[in-house]
């Protein structure tokens, strides 16, 4: 009984170890077909084919002809044209600073108040010279009416009546003096009161209150914001081509978003004698300018407008020294080769010289991965799909939920 058990194990291992011997012949036989396959297609030297290209109108744009704007470059900063620095007219303490740096201001309002005690004191010593001086006077000119009286009847002389008359003359001019004095003593004592000349914000605080203002030191100054423009220069090789009323498109440090436009006001007609520069002085179009004063800009003088083909910044592919863009001929991409010319500072396209003609369709963004000849698919519009594939959704039945007879 056990050879029969141990004969039977013995058939089973040799069933079992023929079937795997069998097997293994036909795995290597298609490894080797495989490689002998790659190996063909290396010798052969012959690439993969490219896939071929869906591509949705999006993705596409045609190049057309629009006017670029050329002109030459103006640096510069931004500055109010209505600007106050005041400043002390009297020597005196600062007793008070009425406004910060950045606050409204209506004209009249106080800024600054000054130390007033000498000054009062002197007011008040020159009113009472006043007041005498012109009590003198009167007393002057009824002694010279007396003496007039008299010298009519022959009670004086000539020369009794010449002196009151000079006496009241010399009265008439000190009290002409004392006025004057009494006015400019007035005119010292509001002079220490310093005002806002016009609607504006305080730009710059130069004191504090206990500081000593002698005449002529910066106190406080206050511009006018709505009265910016844009104060540039422009290379004295340039300046030739640029005009009053010209338009000019600029963009200012700090607010890098956005583009300001405006027209060339007044071509300054000297150049400065060390940096060989004109400033041109540009107003602002419309109320669109900012709100500090001081801010680094530049632009372009459009002193030239023309038709040209213009092309994106996101369709051009630079390698080198060479430009390219994507072009869709038919149902391929070709590889373009461009002459590009200046950038319009206005939109950011660039102007194509050669290489492309209106009407051309090219890549909107394209990548390094394309290739030369690579075919072409135009699909629907990927808006459009979504909107019929929702559309399909919506009018497909409901699923029945009724059994299946047999």
């Amino acid at each position: 009984m056990l050879r029969k058990t141990l004969l039977a194990l013995a058939v089973a291992s040799a069933l079992v170890a023929c079937g795997k011997s069998s097997k293994e012949p036909e795995k290597a036989g298609a490894s080797a077909s495989a490689t002998a396959a790659a190996s063909k297609d290396g010798k052969d030297g012959k690439k993969a084919t490219p896939a071929v290209l869906s591509l949705a109108p999006e993705d596409l744009l045609t190049i057309e002809s629009n006017a670029l704007a050329s002109g030459p470059v103006i640096t510069g900063s931004v500055q109010p044209e209505r600007k106050a620095d005041l400043r002390a007219e009297v020597s005196a303490v600062v007793l008070q600073v009425m406004k910060e740096n950045g606050e409204a201001v209506k004209k009249g309002d106080i800024l600054v108040r000054l130390d007033e005690t000498s000054i009062r004191d002197a007011l008040n010593s020159a009113d009472e010279a006043t007041r005498a001086a012109q009590q003198s006077l009167e007393q002057a000119t009824r002694m010279f009416e007396r003496q007039k009286t008299l010298r009519s009847s022959g009670m004086v002389s000539t020369q009794a009546l010449e002196d009151s008359e000079i006496r009241r003359n010399n009265a008439q001019s000190e009290l002409a003096s004392a006025k004057s004095r009494s006015v400019a003593a007035h005119q010292q004592l509001t002079r220490t009161l310093v005002r806002a000349p016009f609607d504006g914000i305080v730009s710059e605080r130069k004191v504090s209150n206990g500081d000593t203002a002698a005449i002529g030191k910066e106190l406080i100054k206050v511009i006018d914001p709505v009265s910016m423009r844009f104060e540039g220069l422009v290379s004295a090789d340039k300046i030739g081509v640029v005009k009053v009323g010209q338009p000019v498109s600029f963009r200012i440090n700090g607010y890098q978003n956005r583009d300001f436009s405006g027209r060339v006001k007044r071509v300054d007609p000297s150049a400065n004698p060390v940096t060989r520069q004109v400033e041109v002085l540009v107003e602002f179009a419309g109320k669109d300018m900012p709100g500090v004063a001081g801010l680094y800009a530049e632009g372009r003088v459009e002193s030239d407008i023309s038709n040209s083909l213009m092309i994106p910044d996101s369709a051009l592919v630079v390698s080198g020294d060479q430009s390219y863009t994507w072009r869709v001929n038919g149902k391929a991409l070709n590889k373009v080769a461009l002459n590009i010319g200046v950038r319009d500072p206005r939109t950011g396209q660039w102007e194509v010289r050669s290489g492309l003609a209106a009407g051309d369709r090219v890549l909107r963004v394209p990548n390094s991965g394309y290739k030369e000849g690579q075919g072409v698919e135009l699909a629907a519009s990927k808006v459009a799909a979504a909107g019929n594939g929702a559309a399909q959704a919506s009018a497909a039945p409901a699923p029945s939920t009724a059994p299946k007879g047999n």
